[in-house]
């Protein structure tokens, strides 16, 4: 799935979503969606473009660290389903299961719990989808933990940098893309 179309709110809400250079490292430019999150419009339209291609097809919303999670959280809300934290290595009382995926200066693992009965549907969601190391883990997790993955939703895409191939998801939604 592409982008959804453009509406007025929507435009507003990317309006918001500032631009800041050279961080965390030289040569990012880092997505702050910080003052979208504070809006209280722009905030609850960019969750119902989150989930709007999905409705119907999940039972549980899954958002990764960190920023994903705040997307996730107020999804599962607005959406009237489970809430599933995607959490790094570690960070969990209790893992079930991990996966293993490779960043461009070494590796990391992602975690989730299995409170869930097999073949849960489970929509995806985070923030930015630059890579897609992260959000590949998480398919393989899900898969792992014997839930079924209904699709993946991104607030932002960063064209060109090979995460859409990198995901595999045919039903990959994305609010906002550059």
């Amino acid at each position: 799935m592409d982008a959804v179309s453009q509406t007025p709110e929507l435009a507003r809400a990317e309006s918001l979503i500032r631009e800041i250079p050279n961080y965390p490292s030289p040569g990012i430019l880092f997505r702050d969606i910080t003052p979208l999150l504070a809006d209280p419009r722009a905030f609850p339209t960019t969750v119902d473009a989150l989930i709007e291609p999905f409705h119907g097809t999940f039972d549980v919303v899954a958002g990764l660290e960190a920023r994903g999670f705040l997307l996730a959280s107020a999804a599962s809300y607005a959406s009237e389903t489970g809430l599933m934290p995607i959490r790094k290595a570690g960070k969990l009382p209790r893992p079930a299961a991990s996966v293993g995926y490779s960043l461009e200066y070494g590796t990391a693992e992602v975690e989730a719990h299995d409170d869930f009965a097999p073949g849960t549907r489970v929509l995806l969601i985070d923030d930015v989808l630059a890579t897609g190391g992260t959000l590949a883990a998480a398919h393989q997790l899900i898969e792992q933990l014997g839930y079924v993955a209904a699709g993946t939703s991104v607030l932002f895409e960063i064209d060109g940098l090979g995460g859409r191939e990198a995901v595999a998801d045919p039903s990959l939604h994305t609010v906002f893309r550059s």
